[in-house]
């Protein structure tokens, strides 16, 4: 069992290292500092300097900067004790299993219940994204959960480790811990999808494929490497990554280090997503 780390020791984890693990690769690197597309927002000129000797970061198109923990919460919306959590953890499928210690008020989210999807607005919400309501009952619930003294409901996807990625119309939230969403069915075929929309999508655009296949939901970039050691068990491996720089590097990633891996991000050449897919030809 690993040696649960500390603040003072994590700050010492490479700045550069933890970017890559997240899926953020340089566009340019020299002895004492490395440049990075932002993984804030998008852009196409580097603004985001990494000092290889000071071991911090620093945001020029933001103005904002800090040390590895910062970042880490930051780019993945997490506590202090997740990103302790996934900076202690080398990559493989226990990523951020320590969370499960952690309480619901780690993200300020509190679940109070987990129903079969029934709430009007929810099912015009679905219906808005071009999902069907029996497609969406498949893989999702319904979830009430708490933040401070108010309470919400949205669609909730659960992931690995059991917390929940949650969607409605005017928020997106999730709860701890944060995972991937991994569903298993023993078939011979793996599909890599970025987030819930996407699953919901492609369901909706190729029922098929989906009952033929066991499928990996991201739920965040930053999970890629996470995943990895799953992707040598199938014979195929289809990923449907965004059209953005993240996906698109996350996607060469894979591509590079398993033979397998075929990218399928042409089927929406034109669009950001599967979803932004489906709405245009349902739309």
């Amino acid at each position: 069992m690993k040696e649960k780390i500390n603040c003072e020791t994590a700050r010492n984890f490479s700045v550069e290292k933890t970017l890559e693990k997240l899926g953020h690769f340089p566009k340019k690197t020299a002895e004492k500092e490395a440049w990075f597309l932002s993984p804030f927002r998008s852009e196409t000129q580097a603004s985001f300097k990494v000092s290889k000797t000071k071991n911090r970061w620093y945001d020029h198109g933001e103005g904002v900067g800090g040390n590895v923990i910062d970042l880490v919460c930051r780019i993945l919306k997490c506590s202090i004790g997740e990103a302790l959590a996934f900076l202690n953890d080398g990559g493989a499928k226990n990523t951020f299993r320590e969370q499960r210690i952690f309480k619901d008020n780690d993200t300020g989210l509190g679940i109070v219940k987990v129903q079969d999807i029934t709430h009007p607005a929810l099912i015009q919400y679905l219906g808005s994204r071009g999902i069907p309501i029996n497609t969406a009952k498949t893989f999702c619930k319904e979830v009430w959960y708490q933040h401070k003294e108010n309470r919400f409901f949205a669609i909730g996807l659960q992931n690995y480790q059991g917390g929940w990625e949650l969607r409605n119309k005017l928020f997106k939230n999730s709860s701890s811990p944060k995972s991937y969403t991994y569903l298993q069915n023993n078939n011979k075929q793996l599909i890599i999808l970025e987030g819930m929309f996407d699953l919901l999508s492609l369901a909706t655009l190729d029922e098929i494929q989906i009952k033929a296949s066991d499928i990996i939901v991201l739920n965040s970039i930053a999970f890629i490497k996470a995943i990895e050691p799953y992707l040598k068990t199938y014979e195929s491996v289809l990923i449907y990554l965004d059209n953005d720089n993240a996906g698109r590097q996350s996607a060469k990633y894979l591509m590079d280090h398993h033979k397998h891996i075929m990218d399928q991000s042409h089927i929406y050449k034109n669009q950001n997503d599967l979803n932004d897919l489906l709405c245009h030809e349902s739309g």
